[in-house]
C-alpha cells in the first residue's frame, strides 16, 4: 500500500533559491505570442487578456454555465476522469465537470487522477505554459509544461509503470501544445513521484487531484492550441526564480497554478540537478504519495 507523507508549507525553498540565483535577465527570450490574444510585456514576462465574447455565451444564452467556452464545455461533459482513493486505487469514474465542482469535492470527497509534465530541452530549460483565458479552472495562470488527466479508457488505465498516465501525457501534449507523439515517446517519460493536493479556483470550481509528476528531456516542436494555451516560454533556473519573485510581489498580475507552486517549493530545484546530471532515475519515488498543503 502506498504511504502518504506530509511536507511543510511552500515558502521556505523558494526563499532560499531567491538568495542563490541572480535576477531575471532583461535580455530573456520573449514569450511566444499566440493568435486571438492581446499580450503586454513586463520584464521579459507576458500576461495576456482577451475581449472576445465566449462562444458558449452566444450559443447558450442564459443556460447554466452559459459563459463557459464551447470547447471547454465539450471537454467538461465528454471527458470521464478516473476517481481514486488516497492510495491511488481506482474507485470509479466521473465527468470532468463534476470532478471540478468544489461542492462535490467538499461533500463527496471526490478525488481524481491527474498528471503534470515537466519538459526540458537539451539546454535544460523548462517549458512553461500560460493557461488560456477560457479555461474553467485557473485561467491565465502560469504553470508547468502540461497539466491534465488520464481518462477512463483502457489505454489510460494501465497501472504498470504508470503507462496509462504516460499515454495520456503524450495525448495531451499534442492536444495542448501541438507536440507530435514522435517527439515525446511514451518510454521517455520518467514518473518521478505523486502528490495529493486540493485547491479552490473560485467559488464554484477547484481541483482535488492525485497528481503524477512526469519528467522528460527532449527537444520538441511546439505549436500551441489557443483554446488551451495563451503563451509559452522556456526558462532556466534564474528566470524561474525571478518569476517566483514577481508572483510573490504581486507584480503585473502574474500568478502560478497551485500544483506547480507546490512542486516548485518542495521538489523542483533538487530534481533539476538530476535533470542536468542525467540521474533522474535516482530521484524516482513512486512508493510514497506526498500530501501537500
Amino acid at each position: 500500500m502506498s504511504l502518504t507523507t506530509r511536507l511543510p508549507g511552500p515558502a521556505l525553498f523558494s526563499a532560499r533559491c531567491r538568495r542563490k540565483f541572480p535576477a531575471f535577465p532583461s535580455h530573456a527570450t520573449p514569450f511566444r505570442r499566440l493568435p486571438s490574444r492581446r499580450a503586454f510585456a513586463f520584464g521579459g514576462i507576458r500576461a495576456t487578456s482577451s475581449s472576445v465574447q465566449s462562444p458558449a455565451r452566444t450559443a447558450a444564452g442564459d443556460a447554466p454555465d452559459a459563459a463557459m467556452d464551447a470547447v471547454q464545455r465539450r471537454l467538461m461533459f465528454e471527458d470521464e476522469c478516473i476517481l481514486v482513493d488516497e492510495n491511488d486505487q481506482v474507485v470509479g469514474h466521473e465527468s470532468k465537470y463534476n470532478c471540478h465542482l468544489m461542492e462535490k469535492i467538499e461533500k463527496e470527497h471526490m478525488l481524481h487522477r491527474a498528471f503534470s509534465v515537466f519538459l526540458f530541452n537539451s539546454k535544460y530549460e523548462l517549458l512553461l505554459q500560460q493557461r488560456s483565458a477560457t479555461k474553467v479552472t485557473f485561467p491565465l495562470v502560469w504553470t508547468n509544461t502540461c497539466c491534465s488527466h488520464p481518462l477512463y479508457r483502457e489505454s489510460e488505465l494501465i497501472d504498470e509503470n504508470a503507462l496509462g498516465v504516460r499515454n495520456a501525457a503524450q495525448r495531451k501534449l499534442l492536444d495542448e501544445l501541438g507536440i507530435p507523439a514522435e517527439d515525446v515517446p511514451v518510454d521517455q517519460f520518467i514518473s518521478l513521484s505523486r502528490i495529493l493536493y486540493k485547491a479552490p479556483s473560485d467559488g464554484k470550481w477547484g481541483e482535488h487531484e492525485l497528481d503524477y509528476l512526469l519528467f522528460i528531456v527532449r527537444d520538441v516542436s511546439v505549436n500551441p492550441n489557443p483554446d488551451e494555451v495563451a503563451n509559452v516560454k522556456y526558462v532556466n533556473r534564474e528566470q524561474l526564480i525571478e518569476l517566483l519573485r514577481k508572483v510573490d510581489a504581486g507584480d503585473e498580475g502574474l500568478k502560478l497554478s497551485p500544483w506547480f507552486r507546490l512542486v516548485v517549493d518542495n521538489f523542483l530545484f533538487k530534481w533539476w540537478d538530476h535533470v542536468e546530471k542525467g540521474t533522474l532515475q535516482e530521484a524516482v519515488d513512486m512508493e510514497n504519495i506526498h500530501k501537500l498543503t
